[in-house]
C-alpha cells in the first residue's frame, strides 16, 4: 500500500464511528473471527481498544491484521484502523 492509498483511507476512516470495543478480555477467538466476517460486508473498519485492556494498541492491530489477512491503515491512540480489499465487492477504489 501507498502513501498517498493510506493517506486516502486515513480521510475515509477520519468520519467513521468504531464498529468493535476491545476491552479486558483483550483478542478473543470470537472477536478475532467477528472481525473477519465484518470484512465480508465492508473494506474498512475503526476498532475502539479501550483503557481496561492490557495490550498495545500497535500489538492488537498487528494481530488481527494477521489473523484476518488485512492491513493496519492507521493506529493513533486506541483508535485502529484496518483494510482489507473486498475482490467480490469492491466499494472503495484506492488512489494509484
Amino acid at each position: 500500500m501507498t502513501s498517498k492509498q493510506r493517506a486516502y483511507l486515513k480521510g475515509l476512516a477520519s468520519t467513521m464511528e468504531p464498529v468493535f470495543q476491545i476491552g479486558k478480555s483483550n483478542l478473543t477467538p470470537e472477536v478475532t473471527e467477528a472481525v473477519a466476517e465484518v470484512f465480508n460486508t465492508r473494506e474498512l473498519i475503526k476498532i475502539a481498544v479501550l483503557k481496561n485492556c492490557m495490550e498495545e494498541p500497535k500489538a492488537i492491530a498487528e494481530m488481527l491484521a494477521d489473523r484476518t489477512q488485512s492491513q493496519v491503515v492507521q493506529v493513533i491512540g486506541r483508535k485502529i484502523v484496518l483494510y482489507k480489499e473486498n475482490r467480490k465487492n469492491k466499494k472503495i477504489i484506492l488512489p494509484d
